[in-house]
């Protein structure tokens, strides 16, 4: 269990709760959410160590390390998965300027955007701590995803994009995650990172209910403030913002479902429209936000 007595992410002791929130995936348990005062970062407190976090993710309905199809809300996320990945394709071309190059996918899950690109001509390296999950990558998708500790034995500046899709709230060495992709990016490469955001209005709305919490699986909860701080002490910046306008439509569903015990469509679709709208346009309003990074001047 880690208890934090100062910020995971700029060190700062100025830290207080916010709110308490329940693992509905898994345990069942209670984890309490901290802020930090100076980065904006918020943290769930008293989280399992990397050596005992495997067993919070072993349920069918994690659907990143099982792809399950099972009930309606995996089916939606399926149909709309297709979709998204042409456009996280589309993505990494147009910010990278290159159709192929060096990709270094981590946290891939089951494979579905790692093996994607490698068919578009893409030279990928996929990253996967869950040892489950690499073997339905294999089984599905084709392709062999390694261990997440491999991260540090790739060579320097040897990537053109590194993708982080929806990945860096869960990493326990965030430090040696950040020295690990300061030095493998290449001069001209682009890191792209996407997160839930906190200060959405989903988020706002739902509180201890919001799914994107997932505690204790999210180790952070990042603000755009606090993602953009964070990138600044490894001389790096955000360049550029996206909206992942699906995200909070799913979101709600499971935080209606939280709610309310039961499946309301209707409710979620709702919210998500409206949280959508309430961005009014700008990407660092959404539910969930894409960061792309580049290495400063």
């Amino acid at each position: 269990m880690i208890h934090y007595s100062k910020c995971p992410a700029c060190a700062s002791h100025d830290i207080r709760y916010v709110l308490s929130a329940k693992d509905y995936t898994v345990s069942k348990e209670i984890y309490e959410i901290w802020e930090c005062k100076a980065c904006t970062l918020r943290f769930t407190q008293h989280v399992p160590n990397a050596a005992n976090i495997g067993r919070y993710y072993k349920a069918e309905q994690y659907v990143s390390h099982t792809d399950t199809r099972k009930g309606l809300i995996n089916k939606l996320y399926h149909l709309v998965r297709e979709r998204t990945l042409k456009q996280k394709l589309r993505l990494i071309r147009k910010e990278s300027a290159l159709k192929k190059g060096s990709l270094l996918d981590i946290g891939a899950g089951t494979g579905a955007f790692a093996s994607r690109a490698a068919r578009a001509g893409w030279q990928v390296t996929g990253l996967e701590p869950d040892a489950d999950a690499r073997v339905v990558a294999k089984d599905k998708f084709g392709i062999t995803l390694q261990a997440s500790e491999e991260l540090y034995a790739l060579p320097p500046e040897s990537m053109d994009v590194i993708s982080m899709w929806h990945v860096l709230e869960h990493v326990h060495d965030l430090h040696g995650y950040m020295q690990g992709l300061q030095k493998i990016l290449k001069q001209r490469g682009v890191l792209v990172i996407a997160v839930p955001n906190y200060t959405s209005y989903d988020a706002e709305t739902y509180r201890e209910l919001w799914a994107a919490y997932d505690v204790p699986r999210h180790l952070y909860h990042f603000s755009p403030l606090s993602i953009k701080q964070l990138m600044s002490a490894y001389q790096m910046e955000v360049v550029k913002t996206y909206p992942m306008k699906y995200d909070s439509y799913y979101v709600s569903m499971l935080s209606e479902k939280y709610k309310r015990g039961y499946d309301s469509f209707l409710d979620a679709f709702r919210m998500g429209l409206k949280s959508n709208a309430m961005a009014k346009g700008d990407p660092e309003k959404f539910s969930s936000v894409i960061y792309i990074i580049r290495r400063k001047p």
